[in-house]
């Protein structure tokens, strides 16, 4: 059986959705529907059983022999302030299912994230010293990231840790303000025909990725248990948010485009630049390219016109 964690979320249900298509549906998907919204995401899909993330740690025992855990579940919230929480939710937690796998043999693919470079001074090698956090939720995959490091690399077990980078795409919805900015300028629009950039968006960079890419990158590892470590998931190409609502203009009639100030709870907490070095991806022998910026961007609002942004196939 696989388990996916978090497999009501957006990449955790997209993760289930390229399963299904490969005609696998022995998955049990664990989450917390507290946001019920999230069941969503569930409707198109075909799973075993679905546990709430809680009683599924309490007794992992009881779900029958597990052969892969995809473990995506986590607070994804950069704003987020409680840092006990975070800990208590990403941290604690991961640990917990990592140890359990590595004693009962599960392989283990896990979300990591490109939040743990920070700034980004040092550029985006998967390496020690280029990382530096800005936020809890950064900090709380710095640390994990850090733990398998130590303890669960080269043992045997399959252990891969994917640092996604700004992923948008089909099943994001239910994220509110953390959805990419590609679901928010769509909403913009559709409410006044007005895509609202923050000042020097011509100048903040980010490495976004679509979430079908995302889905390949995993299922590569889930077909070579052989590979293990820890590596970027990003196109390799750093484009700005103007470009986005640039491609956008031009899939609706009359977009306007405007500026605002830079809010003051995102000073020195923002990631203005992100690039993916793809060099480790690749040498473990992923060739597929990523999808381009305007090819993503067009599929997911197509999506988004006729269903609101979520896969109903």
């Amino acid at each position: 059986m696989i388990v996916v964690t978090g497999g009501a979320g957006f990449i955790g249900s997209n993760i289930v959705r390229g399963l299904n298509r490969r005609g696998i549906s022995n998955i049990l998907i664990v989450d917390n529907l507290k946001n019920s919204q999230k069941h969503l995401n569930l409707n198109s899909l075909d799973f075993v059983d679905f546990v709430d993330k809680e009683e599924f740690l309490d007794n992992l025992d009881g779900f029958g022999k597990i052969d892969v855990i995809f473990h995506q579940g986590a607070c994804s919230n950069t704003l987020e302030t409680d840092g006990k929480y975070m800990m208590r939710n990403n941290y604690d937690y991961s640990k917990k299912l990592l140890e359990y796998s590595l004693k009962r043999s599960i392989r283990f693919i896990y979300a990591s994230s490109a939040s743990v470079y920070g700034l980004g001074k040092n550029g985006f090698k998967e390496e020690s010293k280029n990382e530096y956090p800005l936020n809890i939720y950064a900090f709380s995959k710095f640390i994990f990231d850090r733990y398998v490091r130590r303890v669960a690399l080269n043992k045997g077990v399959q252990v891969v840790g994917l640092r996604y980078f700004n992923v948008y795409g089909p099943n994001e919805k239910h994220k509110g303000k953390m959805a990419s900015v590609v679901f928010h300028f769509h909403n913009q629009i559709l409410d006044d025909g007005t895509v609202k950039l923050f000042e020097g968006s011509e100048n903040f960079k980010r490495d976004f990725v679509f979430v079908d890419d995302v889905v390949d990158v995993n299922l590569f590892f889930y077909d070579n248990p052989g590979l293990g470590g820890i590596f970027n998931v990003g196109t390799g190409r750093a484009e700005s948010f103007l470009e986005i609502a640039k491609i956008m203009q031009g899939l609706y009639s009359n977009v306007r485009i405007e500026f605002i100030g830079f809010p003051e709870e995102l000073k020195g907490k923002y990631q203005d630049f992100t690039e993916a070095d793809l060099s480790s991806l690749r040498a473990v022998g992923y060739k597929k390219e990523f999808t381009s910026l305007k090819d993503g961007v067009n599929r997911y609002v197509d999506v988004l016109k006729s269903t609101g942004g979520v896969w109903v196939d």
